[in-house]
């Protein structure tokens, strides 16, 4: 009984050590803090610190008064600016919104580089501290209006903002150990309010990075007339794939977590995601496919079973195609690789259709053909460099039947409607030559007891 107590005591000891470790080390922060914050008090208590935060105020009224007069002008003054880039004007836009805190900023600098010239520094030094934090504030503020997403870009401000501040402050060191202090340990992880702060802000800028270089080199990428359009699509993904993944790595590396761990973890859970997610995966990889052999670019006019559109977007999962009507399907990459599909626009944009039509026996099957293909040739989209051309096919029972081909070069501008037109030029010379259509007719006869005259029906 006393060895397995002794045993016990052992194994509890270490944890009760930390335990009063970290309190120890909490009161001596604490400590810390306070005689610092009584300093400031004691310091503020001063005639000089009242009459600085007085200055203070004063200057700020001022740069509130300059942002009432001048705001609005700038505001005119950028409205008159229509042939500059939009890249200059959004910078302006970024000013403008900000400027009140430029007027306060420089105003500040300029008043405390007076004080130090004709007064002592200890009377600008209040000062000082107030022009410091003004300025880190306003640099915080300006540089995270690069990430576009509000609720990282308002996360990376804040933390950026409390940073600085406890920095000018001189209590940083303090604060870290505060919140270092904050901490639970899950094995030999130990994560505590310290390392989550910098964890946020850490991989925040790391991925407000990677959206501005990712965004920035795809507009470049798309606008290289020299690159296909489905390996512009393939470069974008492999860059913002890159990006991401670069940011997270450094941004998990940066905060101190050792991803040794979490190896044996991630091959477990990825070996489940690659039973339940196969349709996913299938399709991302038949997207790089297609993307690779080219096979199927944005602006191709494709058909996929009762699907006719155009290639709108080629997405990692999924291609966006737009229809006539307007209807938008999202088919599924695999479907694409596995399915027949009709690529009208593949290696050319040149299409062509076929027209049957037929007329009576009584006509000059000659005059038909060459007045059909003028017909056709009359007809907008109907290509003149690969000219119509007109056949018989057969001899029907009622009518001589022909076939009429003629070529395309825009499939996006649909095909019924063509056809369409086609058959109404058709139609009109047909009527002006007095070539007849000739339908189905048929003999009907009426058997009765004594007689049977044939009747004829449509």
């Amino acid at each position: 009984m006393a060895s397995h107590t002794e045993q016990s005591d052992s194994v509890e000891q270490p944890e009760s050590i930390n335990t009063t470790e970290q309190v120890e080390e909490l009161l001596d922060v604490g400590q810390s803090l306070f005689a610092q914050a009584e300093a400031l008090l004691t310091s503020l208590m001063r005639p000089w610190s009242a009459y600085q935060l007085g200055i203070a105020v004063a200057v700020f009224a001022t740069a509130f008064v300059l942002h009432l007069i001048l705001g609005p002008r700038i505001r005119a003054w950028m409205g008159t600016r229509e042939g500059w880039p939009k890249w200059r004007m959004r910078i302006l836009a970024v000013i403008h919104q900000r400027l009140r805190a430029i007027f306060f900023v420089v105003l500040m600098w300029v008043v405390v580089t007076v004080m130090q010239e004709v007064t002592w520094p200890s009377r600008s030094h209040l000062l000082g501290i107030i022009a410091t934090l003004a300025t880190a504030w306003l640099v915080v503020a300006l540089t995270t209006r690069l990430i576009r997403a509000p609720f990282l870009r308002q996360m990376v401000r804040y933390g950026a903002w409390a940073y600085v501040t406890l920095y000018v402050l001189g209590i940083l060191e303090e604060t870290e150990r505060v919140l270092d202090t904050a901490a639970i340990e899950v094995g030999e992880v130990r994560i505590s309010l310290l390392l989550i702060l910098q964890g946020v802000v850490i991989i925040g800028v790391l991925f407000a990075l990677a959206r501005f270089v990712t965004q920035t080199t795809t507009s470049r990428v798309q606008a290289n007339e020299n690159i296909s359009p489905s390996m512009r699509v393939l470069i974008v993904k492999v860059i913002q794939i890159l990006f991401y993944a670069l940011a997270a790595y450094f941004g998990v590396k940066a905060i101190g977590l050792d991803l040794t761990g979490l190896a044996v973890l991630s091959g477990a859970i990825g070996v489940g995601l690659g039973f339940g997610l196969q349709k996913v995966v299938s399709n991302l990889v038949s997207g790089v496919i297609i993307l690779l052999d080219k096979s199927i670019k944005p602006g191709d006019v494709i058909s996929l079973g009762d699907t006719f559109g155009w290639i709108n977007t080629l997405g990692a999962r999924y291609a966006s195609v737009v229809t006539r009507n307007g209807k938008e399907y999202l088919i599924p990459n695999e479907d694409l690789i596995t399915n027949q599909v009709v690529n009208w626009s593949h290696s050319n944009d040149f299409v062509r259709l076929d027209i049957y039509f037929g007329t009576a026996y009584t006509d000059d099957p000659h005059l038909v053909r060459k007045l059909a293909i003028e017909a056709a040739k009359g007809v907008d989209r109907v290509l003149t460099s690969k000219p119509p051309v007109c056949h018989i096919v057969g001899f029907g029972d009622s009518s001589v039947d022909y076939i009429l081909r003629f070529w395309i070069s825009d499939p996006t501008g649909g095909l019924t409607n063509i056809r369409g037109n086609v058959f109404l030029a058709l139609w009109d010379i047909f009527k002006e030559h007095e070539i007849s259509i000739p339908f189905p007719q048929r003999e009907v006869r009426v058997l009765g007891k004594e007689t049977a005259e044939p009747v004829l029906a449509d």
